[in-house]
């Protein structure tokens, strides 16, 4: 075991991580995709 494994910064699941990023950049996209929909709808 080398050091790194017995120093762990932070004892998370990578898997809960993982599932909080993908579901920020989806809101992120989800967002865009929305105000463009507003302003298409607004243009016409």
């Amino acid at each position: 075991m080398n050091q790194f494994e017995k120093n762990v910064q932070s004892k998370r699941n990578d898997a809960i991580d993982s599932g909080v990023g993908f579901g920020v950049s989806f809101a992120l996209f989800a967002v865009m995709f929305i105000i463009a929909t507003v302003i298409k709808f607004v243009g016409e």
